[in-house]
């Protein structure tokens, strides 16, 4: 298993407004779902913010996510640990397969592939 990325996810009801502060420092929009806006640095592609109005189809908005090379096999870690999961394994519409689960802190953490 590796990590691709880290990325904070920020909920806030002020995309329009985010959008603007952050692209003022050097970021861009590369995914805009409306109620979820993904932008990154057009340098270093990998350095991104997310922002959410909420999320489409889990019960809370995460605190970060985290794409991993293969979910399922994180997902299986987890369920072995007896960690708590948030939002079951799934295939999503927008093109991930995904699960949350709460960390030690009590922060939720969106774990995915993109598919």
């Amino acid at each position: 298993m590796s990590v691709r990325r880290v990325v904070p996810d920020i909920q806030s009801e002020a995309m329009e407004e985010s959008r603007d502060f952050y692209g003022q420092l050097g970021f861009e929009t590369v995914m805009d779902l409306g109620w979820v806006m993904t932008l990154a640095s057009p340098a270093n592609p990998t350095a991104q913010v997310m922002f959410m109005s909420r999320d489409e189809s889990a019960p809370v908005v995460p605190d970060m996510s985290v794409e991993v090379d293969d979910v399922d096999a994180v997902h299986a870690v987890m369920l072995d640990r007896g960690a708590e999961i948030v939002h079951p394994l799934r295939d999503e519409e927008w093109g991930v397969r995904r699960f949350f689960v709460r960390d030690p802190n009590g922060r939720v953490v969106n774990v995915l592939t993109h598919r």
